[in-house]
């Protein structure tokens, strides 16, 4: 038996079950009893559930920017997504179609990776698989970042840091995953009001439910791995999503569906925890100072984030939390949110498009092709049209209680005026206090960004 090097040191073992493209609405921890997932709840017997975690970007690569480097990927320029060439087979598009080049933005010398940190004081840190940060990431940042990337494979007694991927929850498992046996029945789901309630909806909405099932099976199978090396009681393990669901309107979305993500922290067996649930606002950036903050570790003052847990714990609570979209693939856009606990603000600045980009990939969906078909027949109902508003509004105002999904525009109504200046002024001040780049057109930004060297870019309000 393995045993961990933190059982004589105390330093802590840390492991992440990061699933992709989940919307926190689709788990039971958060109210919905479609599907049991036995071996995730078990992370509740020592662990907490938080209410408010956000990715600061709807999609994959940019929201890793964001984990790894503990800053706002508008900040560094790696918001658009597909932007580094390594990973250029994996969304084909035509450069001429954009007259963007793909490029290897370079992150700049005074950011650190988080796991770069780790290894330089002793940790092991792998990665099993998700490799694109939207930038060419430095060799130090990782002992083992592979398929077969895993804590058992170090050579000597050192406390570990894993990332564990799980692809089985993806996006493109709606479809290729469509013909599959259902582990739910699709008479016992509740539908979005996002979507006719019908067969196809029915159906891709328990796809998605059977995914998880089989996620919730292989997450057991590391659990037990750990519990069986004895290195469970000493381990952290954290359970997010990347960023939102897999559907149309969920993924890509600046809307909660696409931002709003479950997380559950379960903590080693010697500390006690004393709530089961919280309802800080917090984000992305917030990991990698978290991470180490429980290692013991000094934080770079470049960071955006701030820790949440361990030794330095930030006594600082968010008011706002803040959200960012640009080039999705081969469709550009650029959207800018902010929110408190209670209503969010969107901004458009690309009117002429409707949120519902066509992205050549989602096509693939049979969900996605029959809302284009229902709404080219003018079949769908006006709330669910309104993904297809075309053009877009330029502002956007959500009592987020009252109305989880975003379905009534409360831009208009006098009687926010004064919340709504608010969050206004503070989207504003935020996007100048981290020199927001979305306003640099690509082509030009990518010249910027693979000569970068530094940046000064911090502000430790948030």
């Amino acid at each position: 038996m393995l045993v961990g090097f933190s059982q004589k040191t105390n330093q802590p073992n840390i492991v992440w079950f990061v699933i992709e493209d989940q919307s926190q609405h689709f788990f039971p921890f958060y109210g919905d009893k479609s599907v049991n997932l036995p071996n995730i709840s078990s992370l509740l017997d020592n662990g907490v559930i938080y209410d408010q975690m956000n990715s600061p970007y709807p999609v994959c690569a940019p929201a890793r920017s964001a984990i790894i480097t503990g800053m706002y990927p508008n900040s560094i320029g790696t918001g658009n997504m597909r932007a580094y060439r390594e990973f250029i087979s994996e969304r084909p598009f035509k450069e001429s179609s954009l007259e963007i080049p793909y490029y290897s933005s370079k992150l700049a010398e005074n950011i650190t990776p988080f796991t770069q940190i780790l290894r330089e004081n002793g940790y092991y840190c792998t990665n099993n698989s998700k490799r694109d940060y939207n930038f060419k990431l430095r060799d130090e940042a990782w002992d083992d970042s592979s398929n077969n990337a895993s804590w058992e494979n170090r050579k000597e007694e050192k406390p570990f840091f894993s990332v564990f991927n799980f692809g089985v929850t993806h996006e493109s498992q709606i479809w290729l995953r469509d013909k599959e046996n259902l582990k739910v029945d699709t008479n016992n789901l509740k539908v979005p009001p996002l979507f006719p309630d019908d067969s196809i909806t029915r159906h891709a909405l328990a796809v998605n439910y059977s995914n998880l099932v089989e996620m919730d099976r292989q997450v057991g199978l590391i659990i037990k791995k750990l519990k069986d090396q004895g290195l469970y009681d000493n381990t952290y393990i954290f359970f997010y999503s990347d960023h939102g669901g897999p559907f149309p309107r969920y993924k890509r979305s600046i809307y909660e569906t696409g931002s709003k993500v479950p997380l559950i922290v379960k903590f080693p067996l010697n500390i006690k925890v004393t709530e089961k649930r919280n309802k800080d606002l917090l984000s992305f950036i917030d990991f990698a100072p978290t991470v180490l903050s429980i290692a013991g570790f000094d934080i770079p003052k470049i960071y955006q984030g701030k820790p949440f847990l361990g030794i330095m714990k930030s006594k600082r609570k968010r008011k706002y939390l803040f959200t960012a979209s640009d080039r999705f693939d081969e469709q550009p856009d650029r959207i800018r949110a902010v929110k408190n606990k209670r209503y969010k603000y969107i901004r458009n600045y690309n009117l002429n498009n409707s949120h519902a980009l066509p992205v050549n990939y989602r096509t693939q969906m049979h969900l996605m092709q029959h809302l284009n078909k229902l709404n080219d027949l003018n079949m769908l109902s006006s709330k669910q049209k309104l993904w297809y508003k075309f053009p877009k509004s330029r502002e956007e105002f959500y009592d987020l209680k009252n109305d989880p999904f975003e379905l009534n525009n409360l831009i208009g109504d006098k009687k926010y005026f004064k919340i709504l200046n608010n969050l206004r002024n503070q989207l504003n001040t935020w996007m100048e206090e981290v020199n927001d780049l979305g306003h640099i057109p690509e082509k030009e930004l990518s010249k910027f960004l693979t000569d970068l060297k530094s940046t000064n870019i911090y502000h430790n309000k948030y």
